[in-house]
């Protein structure tokens, strides 16, 4: 009978001589899926069977256990697929919800030249504003992250964003108002 030390023993010697195969397998498993890593996997199956509880059973063939763990691991990754959006679909998408700040989603006042113009304007802003913007808005960090990175208060942050918005907000209307 193994024990469970011999177990951990045999587990950690085989990832260290096998983790390029590791690697590769899984990367030619999911070659058509840019977004995932093959080495997060690896590293996630082998998180996974070194913390599994001391009472389980003794591994007898730990390159099959592994190696089947490794592939059902990508099974489920694979199975649960999202629908991945490139860059430019997801700032469109980021975009037409910011733009709704303004005009509310109920009506569609607000067009294509009107987008347009929001980008424009959202890069003429002063840096400070811009940033602000970007970050909360578009990339979808909380004021609390922003604050512990930059060291700017949490407050001033928010002035900041509001600030940003109204002036915006403003250069929009009279954008609107000029189109119409």
């Amino acid at each position: 009978m193994i024990s469970d030390q011999e177990n951990h023993n045999d587990l950690r010697t085989f990832f260290n001589d096998e983790y390029h195969s590791l690697k590769a397998y899984a990367k030619s498993r999911i070659k058509d899926a840019a977004d995932r890593d093959a080495e997060d996997i690896v590293q996630d199956v082998a998180l996974k069977i070194f913390s599994r509880s001391e009472n389980a059973s003794a591994i007898n063939n730990i390159a099959g256990f592994v190696y089947n763990s490794l592939r059902n691991r990508i099974v489920d990754i694979m199975r649960t697929k999202k629908e991945v959006l490139s860059i430019e679909d997801k700032a469109e998408a980021k975009l037409t919800e910011f733009i709704e700040l303004f005009y509310g989603n109920s009506d569609n006042l607000y067009s294509n030249e009107m987008k347009k113009e929001l980008k424009k304007a959202i890069f003429k802003l002063k840096p400070h504003y811009q940033s602000i913007i970007i970050a909360v808005d578009f990339e979808g960090y909380t004021y609390k992250e922003i604050s512990e990175e930059t060291g700017i208060a949490e407050g001033t942050l928010m002035s900041r964003r509001h600030r940003a918005l109204s002036i915006l907000s403003k250069k929009l209307e009279l954008k609107k108002q000029s189109f119409n």
